[in-house]
């Protein structure tokens, strides 16, 4: 009888954790149409446009007086919205460790993000300033909101599910971001048949994605729980919690060489996802459906890459797969930069290429870090990681920016980006991740 009791109550533990992953999952849905159609797709380009109506004779904009060059505006917005990012996430990070109220505050983040992306809707004419408060507020929402989201999967995963559920959570991402922007191409093409204009499509595939976004967190909300932590001590404010976060890291030494090596080469993955749009309406002078069929292929592409690499993972171990994803990056930016103008097959076959490898590298990426996090620290440690996630990396789009400024080129912004890669690839290589995972006090699984 005790013995059945026991299977009874493993099996019971067992189904639970499967529901709250299942849960988990469904955050990747609800968020990702934002990263993919906003971020990725129609935010760039329309504001750069929007931007530029609203220039000076020389190309220029000037918030608070500051002179920008229109076509840098998008990327200085996103640059920002990582400041304000950096201020909130570690205060919102450990207050979630010290209360263990996770779920509230993420709540409260998704739903920000949501409405600021919701008001997208009214951007139109030469509303630039509008137009990047929205992107800083969302974006910085969503790093807030990623940062509690990835900080469960050590809660609700044993080690050796980690990279599985990791990279099924990405799948359901793309899968969701595939899906809307099915329903964005038909809307942005038969725009005329809908009976709406050009500019006003585009800014109704904006605000969707924040109406999706709010819709489908009421999942996560409804399946994850919060797991009560032993008390500690209240929380600083933003700037102060993030010295004291990296000091407390400083006594894992392994675990900051690797959030390192993550948020250099991260920050030219996230930078070639927001300003991909850009470099291909304005460089490459590729039309806004040949963008979103590029875009299209890559969510496809992507869903089936992060499955295939969470495999290769189990075969060769998360670090070495990760590695070789940092090379094909590196060879697809170089090919990127010699892409001729007006020829869209080019363009596909580098959204092939980016399709493939971008799902796995990020979801391997935080699968592999949520090993070398300190048990109880996982929100507070994950705020930093999340610095330089999906899209709200400040260094790459600062980069980005500037060697535009300076140049006129966005093929020399484009290849700027290789440094990113090189770089990180040699961080990562150095960092002895097994040991990195028993120093944190965790178990190492066989393949890592």
């Amino acid at each position: 009888m005790g013995t059945d009791t026991v299977r009874t109550a493993a099996a019971d533990e067992a189904a639970d954790r499967r529901r709250e992953q299942r849960g988990w999952y469904f955050y990747d849905w609800a968020c990702s149409v934002y990263s993919t159609s906003v971020l990725t797709v129609f935010l760039g380009p329309y504001l750069t446009s929007v931007a530029k109506a609203a220039a000076d004779a020389d190309g220029y904009v000037h918030p608070l007086g500051v002179p920008v060059r229109a076509g840098s505006f998008f990327a200085y917005s996103v640059s920002l919205s990582v400041i304000v990012a950096v201020l909130v996430m570690p205060l919102v990070g450990a207050a979630a460790d010290r209360t263990g109220r996770k779920k509230p505050l993420l709540g409260a983040a998704a739903y920000v993000g949501a409405a600021a992306t919701t008001g997208m809707f009214f951007l139109g004419g030469d509303r630039y300033l509008l137009g990047g408060v929205l992107l800083i507020v969302a974006n910085a929402a969503q790093s807030v909101a990623m940062m509690l989201y990835n900080s469960y999967l050590p809660q609700i995963a044993p080690p050796e599910e980690r990279d599985a559920i990791s990279s099924r959570g990405w799948a359901f991402g793309y899968a969701a971001g595939s899906l809307v922007l099915i329903a964005n191409l038909v809307l942005y093409l038969a725009h005329d048949s809908f009976g709406v204009s050009e500019t006003t499509a585009v800014r109704i595939c904006l605000a969707s994605a924040g109406l999706w976004w709010g819709a489908f967190t009421l999942v996560p909300l409804r399946r994850l729980r919060d797991r009560r932590s032993a008390p500690r001590e209240a929380t600083a404010p933003g700037l102060r919690q993030l010295a004291a976060t990296v000091r407390d890291m400083r006594r894992h030494p392994l675990t900051l060489s690797f959030l390192l090596a993550y948020l250099v080469y991260n920050d030219g993955i996230q930078t070639v996802i927001s300003q991909a749009s850009v470099y291909g309406s304005e460089e490459l002078g590729l039309g806004q459906s040949t963008l979103i069929g590029a875009v299209l292929l890559v969510q496809v592409l992507a869903v089936a890459g992060a499955l295939a690499m969470g495999r290769l993972a189990r075969t060769y171990g998360a670090k070495r797969t990760i590695l070789g994803s940092l090379v094909a990056w590196t060879v697809t930016l170089g090919a990127g930069y010699f892409l001729p103008a007006g020829a869209p097959v080019g363009f596909f076959a580098l959204a092939a290429a980016i399709g493939l490898v971008l799902g796995g590298s990020q979801a391997l990426s935080r699968s592999l870090f949520s090993h070398l996090v300190p048990p109880g620290k996982e929100a507070e440690y994950f705020s930093a990681y999340e610095m330089s996630d999906r899209g709200m990396s400040w260094l790459g789009p600062l980069l980005f920016g500037i060697t535009y400024q300076l140049t006129g080129s966005y093929r020399d912004a484009i290849i700027s980006l290789v440094i990113f890669f090189v770089i990180g690839f040699a961080l990562l290589a150095r960092v002895p991740v097994r040991r990195a995972i028993g120093d944190a006090g965790n178990p190492v699984p066989e393949k890592i």
